[in-house]
């Protein structure tokens, strides 16, 4: 497994959290890839709770297309809770996929489902914790895309400057294509 400092560091923290077992990702399904084998790599985040994320249709639905695809590996975050968060800063970890646990600032791409506008604090706070830089004007073609669709992408400005796309509509044919794109853009960036 890749990011095993991150991994044993983290679960030296987890018996100091409620509901540990939420963080540490091996799932019935889930899917783990080796990074070193693939193009991309996608962080699917949900700006609440786990037990809420992991029953979204919607996560489920990109989770298997995106990895259904052997050229990308698709992860999936969730915001923490309180005392996790404080955990997190207190010992400088980051947040990070599930699977791999490779932190957020690692990713290609790292997408956001809005599904209410209550949980647009959250999207930040994972941002932050994932060590991406804040605003969007900050980032370099070597940090992640940061994007966001669902519900609440169909008002976007209120984000617009922590998120760099917005996705209108269903995300099962774009977001393979933004990833696509964005890592194409990456490759000529790199050659370059």
């Amino acid at each position: 497994m890749l990011n095993t400092a991150v991994r044993e560091a983290i679960l030296r923290v987890l018996p100091r959290v409620n509901t540990p077992a939420q963080y540490t990702g091996g799932e019935m399904n889930s899917v783990v890839k080796d990074h070193r084998q693939v193009r991309g790599k996608l962080c699917l985040c949900f700006p609440d709770a786990y037990t809420l994320g992991m029953s979204h249709h919607g996560l489920q639905v990109l989770y298997t297309i995106m990895n259904n695809d052997p050229q990308w590996a698709c992860e999936r975050a969730f915001a923490p809770w309180l005392d996790f968060e404080r955990q997190l800063r207190q010992n400088r970890l980051p947040l990070y996929g599930l699977e791999t646990f490779t932190p957020l600032a690692e990713f290609d791409v790292v997408g956001f489902s809005l599904q209410y506008e209550v949980c647009y604090s959250n999207l930040l706070t994972m941002i932050d914790l994932g060590g991406i830089p804040h605003f969007a004007a900050d980032r370099r073609v070597s940090d992640p895309l940061v994007i966001a669709g669902g519900p609440g992408a169909q008002n976007p400005e209120l984000l617009a400057p922590f998120v760099d796309l917005f996705i209108i509509g269903d995300g099962e044919e774009s977001l393979p294509w933004v990833m696509e794109k964005w890592m194409s853009l990456k490759e000529v960036a790199i050659r370059d």
